[in-house]
């Protein structure tokens, strides 16, 4: 598949680790060139490109950069019409510690209003990045579900089967309004981890009985 990441961060950095070990054609971007270009060097195979260039030839579109940055920097990657966008964004607060919207609207939902000729699709943004970088298997069976949030069956299929392949559970979530559940999610899972000092290793999943 065809995968552009917009951001050159920890997430998506990870994003790049593995989807480029997962066999995608993977292209990434960001706002500083040098670390897009960095993020390309360090993954055989993942060209580095302008921003501008983003949605050319790309399928699939990871927004990996912090909410305020996510509506521009969509808005200066090209022509995005029939792209699935992947918003993995949380509205944090400057803390990090609380959302600055929620209840009647969420940051996937703001991101969708921005950027209408595309499918927006809410997930990976309950995974950490180190849990990223590192892989989806837990052990003793346990693996990393990424929660998949969007109006459109066939990108939240298309999200869920990406996720698989670099070795993460895809779990559909149902519509993008449901990204409002998914990111205070995100919230408790960053209190666990930083404020409660669970460390990154962690990820929020459900289990079923049998």
């Amino acid at each position: 598949m065809n995968v552009t990441v917009i951001g050159a961060g920890n997430m998506g950095s990870a994003l790049v680790k593995q989807l480029a070990r997962a066999g995608h054609q993977v292209r990434v971007t960001a706002r500083n060139p040098e670390k897009a270009q960095a993020v390309a060097a360090a993954n055989p195979g993942v060209t580095a490109v302008r921003p501008g260039d983003a949605a050319a030839q790309a399928e699939v579109i990871i927004l990996a950069t912090g909410y305020g940055d996510a509506v521009a920097a969509l808005k200066s990657a090209g022509d995005l019409r029939g792209r699935i966008v992947v918003d993995i964004t949380n509205p944090l607060t400057a803390d990090y510690m609380g959302l600055t919207i929620g209840h009647a609207t969420s940051a996937a939902e703001e991101i969708a209003k921005a950027v209408p000729e595309a499918e927006v699709v809410k997930a990976f943004n309950t995974v950490f990045a180190q849990v990223l970088a590192e892989g989806g298997d837990f052990g003793n069976g346990q693996t990393v579900p990424v929660f998949v949030a969007g109006d459109s069956e066939r990108a939240r299929q298309t999200v869920a089967d990406l996720a698989k392949s670099m070795g993460f559970a895809g779990i559909d979530a149902g519509g993008l309004k449901n990204a409002r559940y998914l990111e205070p999610l995100a919230g408790l899972n960053i209190y666990l981890g930083y404020g409660a000092g669970w460390g990154t290793s962690i990820a929020p999943t459900w289990i079923k009985r049998q």
